[in-house]
């Protein structure tokens, strides 16, 4: 079944676009646990999203085209793949580090029972593959050991990296001030000359002295790059960046930062993201129609302990027959709601 074939009544990933039932998975844009994003996206992808998102990474592409094969298997359809790179430091793009024998010996080890990912063990220091750069580890030190580190893909690096990938679509974190470095990035994707579905531009208020009218210039700066370079934008609008998995607040800054930048847009898709979860679509109103939704850590909470108890048993949970039935129940429960929601066509 061929990449943008669908069973009776699944849109295709445009289609899905244009009315609003469109349905990302974030795997995270420096997480490179690979096991555990071989089963996120067969598992979220035979529940019917239509993008998965993963770090511009050999090695956690061929684990993300590994569960995505998985689909073959039963003869659903892939959803697109992407990857994602920034064009300056970005959150999303860091890990935590510490020099473990600086840690007392009393120590009560509070960044443990902070880290969502669980990459800090009980004696050790951080899993580099398991962290995914939340941050949620950084104030709990007591003594201030633990820094972050830059996990950033250079951009001279970029082009022949994403040759030999060849995703169906990029997403470029941007921040306010950085046209001319997103400008430079999209020569580099150019250059790289991967026909991609969608470029997507995530970027929010979160963490920078900035209005929505201002967020609004520097979308519609982007949008002047985009229009040079011939890429179909994706406006993906970060709430609270990684906090899904946090609670219905975040989900509501989500909702609030789509309602406010809905008329400043430029012209394309408005996807929700940051923050998002279960609580999301209650949030918004029955006519309004945001163009789909991305799910991170919420999305991989629900489905990690099933994985580990796979790991445990010494598979995978999509060759764990009565585990994959619990995981595919999880992850519709999220990615349906959007389904059943009343589409409305729009151009994008």
């Amino acid at each position: 079944m061929a990449a943008d074939e669908r069973p009776a009544g699944q849109l295709s990933p445009h289609d899905a676009l244009r009315r609003g039932h469109w349905v990302k998975l974030i795997c995270g844009a420096s997480n490179q646990d690979l096991p555990a994003i071989a089963d996120l996206c067969a598992v979220y992808g035979a529940a019917g999203i239509d993008c998965v998102d993963v770090a511009a990474d050999s090695a956690v592409v061929r684990a993300a085209r590994q569960g995505l094969q998985w689909l073959d298997q039963l003869g659903m359809a892939r959803p697109w793949l992407m990857v994602s790179v920034s064009d300056g430091r970005d959150a999303h793009f860091r890990k935590a580090w510490f020099d473990p024998a600086r840690c007392p010996a009393d120590c009560p080890r509070p960044c443990q029972r902070a880290c969502p990912a669980e990459a800090i063990a009980a004696v050790g220091a951080v899993d580099k593959r398991l962290c995914y750069g939340c941050g949620r580890c950084l104030p709990s030190c007591p003594l201030g050991l633990i820094e972050e580190r830059d996990h950033r893909l250079s951009s001279d690096a970029i082009a022949e990296l994403l040759a030999s990938m060849r995703p169906d679509a990029v997403e470029v974190h941007t921040a306010p001030g950085r046209s001319e470095a997103f400008d430079t990035l999209l020569a580099q994707l150019a250059v790289a000359g991967v026909p991609l579905q969608r470029l997507a531009v995530s970027c929010g208020l979160e963490g920078h002295a900035l209005t929505p009218a201002a967020l609004g210039q520097e979308l519609w700066q982007r949008h002047s790059s985009l229009r040079r370079w011939g890429f179909s934008p994706l406006w993906q609008l970060d709430g609270r960046p990684m906090s899904g998995d946090v609670g219905a607040g975040a989900a509501r800054v989500a909702v609030q930062l789509w309602r406010r930048m809905q008329p400043l847009a430029p012209p394309g898709p408005l996807q929700l993201a940051g923050g998002t979860n279960a609580s999301t679509v209650q949030l918004l109103r029955p006519e309004e129609r945001p163009a789909g939704v991305a799910f991170g850590g919420m999305a991989r909470r629900l489905l990690m302990p099933l994985i580990h108890e796979a790991q445990a048993q010494g598979t995978s949970l999509r060759h764990w027959p009565e585990g994959w039935r619990a995981g595919l129940n999880l992850a519709r429960s999220l990615v349906e709601p959007w389904r059943r929601r009343p589409g409305m066509e729009r151009p994008c």
